[in-house]
């Protein structure tokens, strides 16, 4: 469907994926995320782990509209729960709350931000005390909580702020060699093109490699816009004209480029190589699997969800590596984080964690660890990824079409419809095999498959595709599309 209307009313308060997010001022408005927010603290609070004194809950925001006052405003919610709110003195990658939550050992933090969603929208995620995203049960629980009508009354105070971004770059400045890897850039004559999308990530970068790096690091897009220019700050092509125009510019007049892209909230990564391509985690993932294990010999599995790219379990299994395939949502990815010794965990979508470093998406540390990974080969971002796509099966082509329904109840009604009407063909060739784990995976073959998966927190349906080549690649997803089109007039409410 070509676009939908914005909702005349409220939706339901229900979490998806990772938080509860709508249309600021329709779903998501004071009145409705005061309860929501109390909820959240009672049930950080009903939670801490025995013997746990903290009644710390971080709070952070984005620079979305009206994130900072929101942000302010749950304060009360929480001084109304008997429980003590921390909150940043400035945006924040939602990464830097996880990180005050572990390194202050708080309850968990919720945090203002509708992370990749469109312009209009805003949200809340929690994060528990382990620094990563809540899990489904928490959640539900929180539902319960809103559903019985507890009543708690806020309590305005001042509120203590604390320098979250700069206690989450400090902490990533111990972690990393970034001395080492500005030489190695300029040995390289490698130039870094970062671009913030606009969002809480501005400016880290830049601070993270330091003086010694200057003239060798550009930021684009790094101020503040609510807008985000006009389109939803997530990191994909179509949004990345402008950094794949300074990259492809840089390179033409001799100084290679690598380009970072960061999301709104700082949690999502994607690059562009020295040509200008388009780079999302299905090959940085890969990138990263071989350096951390391969190169730098760091112990773990490997966690991937169902929608990533094939050559993330060649290049694991080639390095004797376990590798887990998950539903999509990185709160899976954190709990294998948590449990058990896992290297790296990653999805499609542009989040990458790392056993090493926290049970959550940090698209700053990942990125650190792309440049690192350059350095180390002494290879500019294009050339490395087909040295490892050739190493490996050979390239491989990857995209993915999202198709907007009129509503989450729409939504609700075609996840139903897709699942009694699975193809056993696909653009004319045989599925050889269909895996439920979450959607509907059609595999054809090696290195070829076709995903149709239901947003958990917008009301799109995501087409995803991995293939020999670009042309068959367009060809299932026109497919599919048409497919979906076909699907959803069986039910002409959607």
């Amino acid at each position: 469907m070509a676009s939908a209307p914005l909702p005349l009313g409220p939706t339901p308060i229900q979490f998806g994926t990772d938080g509860w997010r709508g249309v600021l001022g329709v779903d998501i408005t004071l009145e409705r995320l005061l309860p929501v927010a109390a909820a959240a603290a009672q049930e950080l609070a009903y939670r801490s782990p025995e013997g746990f004194n903290s009644r710390t809950v971080v709070i952070g925001h984005d620079r979305r509209f009206l994130a900072p006052e929101m942000a302010e405003a749950i304060a009360a919610a929480v001084y109304g729960c008997e429980l003590e709110p921390l909150l940043t003195d400035t945006p924040v990658p939602t990464p830097a709350c996880s990180w005050a939550v572990v390194e202050r050992q708080a309850l968990g933090a919720l945090v203002i931000t509708a992370s990749h969603n469109p312009p209009e929208w805003l949200g809340l995620k929690i994060k528990g005390p382990f620094g990563g995203s809540v899990e489904d049960d928490f959640t539900a629980a929180v539902e319960r909580r809103l559903a019985a009508g507890g009543i708690t009354v806020p309590i305005q105070a001042k509120v203590p702020r604390f320098q979250g971004r700069q206690e989450h770059l400090d902490g990533l400045r111990h972690k990393l060699g970034l001395a080492s890897i500005v030489d190695g850039l300029k040995a390289m004559n490698l130039k870094v093109i970062v671009d913030p999308m606009h969002g809480s990530a501005a400016g880290c970068i830049s601070e993270l490699l330091g003086s010694k790096a200057n003239g060798w690091v550009e930021e684009i897009r790094s101020e503040r816009d609510p807008l985000f220019g006009g389109h939803p700050p997530e990191p994909l092509s179509p949004y990345l004209q402008e950094i794949i125009t300074a990259v492809q510019a840089s390179t033409a007049v001799g100084t290679p480029a690598v380009g970072l892209v960061f999301d709104g909230d700082g949690d999502r990564i994607a690059a562009i190589d020295e040509t200008g391509r388009f780079c999302s985690t299905q090959l940085l993932i890969p990138l990263l699997i071989d350096h951390l294990a391969r190169v730098r010999q760091f112990p773990g599995s490997i966690v991937k969800t169902v929608s990533g790219s094939d050559l993330m379990q060649s290049v694991a299994k080639a390095q004797g590596r376990e590798v887990l395939e998950l539903a999509v949502g990185f709160k899976y990815i954190a709990a294998e984080i948590l449990t058990g010794d896992v290297l790296i965990g990653g999805e499609e979508s542009g989040g990458v964690g790392f056993g090493m470093h926290l049970p959550e998406r940090d698209a700053l540390y990942a990125a650190i660890l792309v440049l690192e990974a350059l350095v180390e080969e002494g290879l500019p971002l294009g050339a490395r990824l087909t040295a490892l796509q050739e190493q490996h099966g050979g390239v491989s082509h990857y995209n993915r079409l999202d198709l907007r329904l009129a509503d989450m109840d729409a939504r609700q009604r075609l996840e139903h419809l897709l699942a009694d009407t699975t193809p056993q063909e696909v653009a004319g060739q045989a599925v050889e095999e269909i895996i439920r784990t979450d959607g509907i995976k059609l595999r054809m073959g090696p290195n070829h498959w076709l995903m149709l998966r239901l947003s958990g927190t917008e009301p799109l349906l995501r087409l995803y595709c991995e293939g020999p080549s670009s042309g068959r690649v367009g060809a299932v997803l026109d497919w599919a599309r048409q497919f979906a089109e076909a699907t959803w007039l069986k039910d002409k409410r959607l």
